[in-house]
């Protein structure tokens, strides 16, 4: 199969906006009709769950589908229509079929009294029930009297959803990426994170990348914790990772640490993220996924990679959260930054200065007459001093290039001079 490329910004906009009609949930026909059209840019492999499995302290729960829903007022009238947004629904709302007067529908209404003209998102996953979304506005033209409700939904033993994509890499030592995919029609959360991770996961394919990229597209909380259950025996090969969200809104990027503070993705996305506008947020057990991965059993290196962080934007889990919302420079610097902190990521590496006593001489070497000639020769001689010096077996070629001030590419191409001359070795 010829996959499409994701080569553009106009590329992952085409992307968000084929996928953000979709009605996804934790489970259900939407999660995999998602799957199924990301899987025309990058091959998946696609996992069924069974309703019921127990997965750590929690259990994968029916599957929901709906097909309609709407309230008609006293005239007949849709007032709520699922098929104008999938958002009208209440996510994992069960079937109801009634005719009820609006002071006892109001019990059942959502809305943003602060934000009245938008639809907010709410789910209810693992308590039923069943509710509509509506604007304040809409709520407020209300006419007493009976109204018709219908919700045609499903939830029936089935299977949780989800699917990995890898990127083979020189080691079996894996990174880990991380979309929700359980976001019905909001643009920037999640619909941006999933275009930007599989553009990123084509860029890594067309490359020889050091590491071995694992791309997770699952429903949050559950998906994360079925996948987590499903693989803790090899879990020790994650040596970092990232979870990916709100990558397309306007703001500037922020980092949020693993639990660790100190995991060398965190130095990473900390050193790359320095040259722009940025926020380093700690780590704190609320959020997305991340939370999962860094629980105090597993406590793995992976941090959270947003724009705007959760919950920190006025369109967030509101109606607001559309295309409009999403820019398509926004996602590409997103791109962008992931690419050239993973980047950094592949190539650092540890070494052990080969003639520790005293400066070695360069010159008989012919290490300097290969800077005969450049014009950033003397960034260059102190790249290859910098990294003779730093190379103790503790340091990093990061950590010496946040030392020196010195270009991280200039420092890997040092210390692969000097572990050409025998001066260095991994």
């Amino acid at each position: 199969m010829t996959r499409k490329p994701l080569d553009t910004g106009a590329d992952l906009r085409e992307l968000v906006e084929r996928l953000y009609p979709l009605c996804r949930s934790i489970t259900g026909d939407g999660v995999r009709a998602t799957l199924e059209i990301l899987g025309e840019h990058i091959p998946l492999d696609v996992h069924e769950v069974p309703t019921g499995t127990q997965v750590l302290d929690w259990t994968v729960p029916q599957e929901w589908n709906i097909r309609d829903a709407w309230v008609k007022d006293p005239a007949g009238r849709k007032v709520v229509d699922f098929r104008e947004s999938n958002l009208h629904v209440v996510g994992y709302s069960v079937p109801v079929a009634e005719t009820m007067p609006l002071a006892a529908l109001r019990e059942h209404l959502h809305t943003l009294p602060e934000q009245p003209s938008l639809v907010p998102y709410r789910t209810s996953y693992y308590s039923p029930t069943w509710g509509f979304c509506l604007a304040q506005d809409t709520l407020d033209a209300l006419p007493d009297g009976d109204y018709e409700v219908r919700i045609e939904s499903t939830l029936d033993d089935g299977h949780l959803t989800y699917a990995e994509h890898v990127v083979p890499g020189e080691v079996t030592d894996e990174v880990l990426v991380s979309c929700h995919t359980c976001h019905p029609s909001l643009a920037n959360d999640n619909l941006a994170g999933i275009a930007v991770a599989a553009a990123l996961a084509q860029r890594l394919a067309a490359g020889k990348p050091h590491f071995t990229y694992r791309f997770l597209f699952m429903p949050g909380t559950i998906g994360a914790i079925t996948w987590l259950a499903r693989n803790t025996e090899r879990l020790g090969k994650v040596k970092a990772g990232v979870v990916l969200a709100c990558a397309g809104d306007p703001g500037s990027l922020t980092y949020k640490r693993s639990r660790r503070g100190d995991a060398e993705i965190d130095k990473v996305l900390e050193f790359v993220l320095s040259g722009k506008p940025h926020k380093i947020l700690d780590f704190s057990p609320y959020g997305y996924d991340e939370r999962q991965f860094c629980s105090p059993g597993f406590n793995l290196g992976v941090g959270s990679l947003t724009r705007t962080p959760y919950a920190g934007y006025p369109e967030y889990h509101t109606s607001a959260d559309n295309l409009d919302f999403v820019s398509t420079e926004a996602m590409e610097d997103t791109l962008a930054t992931l690419g050239e902190a993973f980047s950094v990521l592949d190539r650092n590496r540890r070494y052990v200065n080969l003639s520790p006593y005293g400066e070695p001489q360069l010159g008989k070497r012919g290490l300097y007459d290969s800077l005969g000639g450049r014009s950033d020769a003397k960034a260059a001689q102190m790249a290859m001093l910098w990294v003779l010096n730093l190379s103790d077996g503790e340091h990093s070629l990061l950590d010496v290039a946040q030392r020196s001030g010195l270009p991280f590419d200039s420092v890997v191409a040092a210390a692969h001079a000097l572990q050409g001359a025998g001066l260095l070795k991994e």
